[in-house]
């Protein structure tokens, strides 16, 4: 399996700083990040280390879904994954203290209770939800 890299450069302090962070193995873009933009709640046009762990959760996570769907029967016609990763605080540092997975989903093949079983089993298997297993991360899964 391949290794993917990021490139983060970075200039002057936390507060007053900036940086870009590139997607150096695709190549498709390069992205400003800044610490007073990621701790807003506006982002400002600015991306932060949460939202593209959230990208990379939902998107881990959809087709961890959608093998964990084949396994049981049944043929994914589409799904709609989101990330909800929040940065709070603890012992007074930033820390990301959760993650709200949601998904709605219409499948063939799979009741209510067999999308459930499946997209419990993509969570506890998902790459990326392993990775971050010392995060709270919750499911709200649902056919459509």
């Amino acid at each position: 399996m391949p290794t993917r890299t990021a490139r983060t450069a970075w200039n002057g302090s936390l507060q007053e700083g900036s940086g870009q962070v590139e997607l150096s193995s695709s190549k498709v873009g390069t992205f400003d990040v800044s610490f007073p933009k990621r701790a807003a709640e506006e982002a400002g046009g600015t991306t932060s280390p949460e939202e593209l762990i959230a990208a990379a959760h939902s998107s881990c996570y959809a087709m961890a879904l959608s093998s964990e769907i084949g396994k049981a029967g049944g043929t994914t016609q589409s799904l709609e994954v989101s990330a909800d990763v929040t940065l709070g605080q603890q012992d007074g540092a930033p820390t990301i203290t959760g993650i709200a997975l949601t998904v709605r989903g219409e499948v063939d093949g799979l009741d209510a209770a067999g999308f459930d079983k499946a997209a419990q089993a993509a969570k506890a298997g998902c790459p990326v939800s392993k990775a971050l297993a010392a995060v709270d991360i919750t499911l709200d899964a649902s056919l459509v």
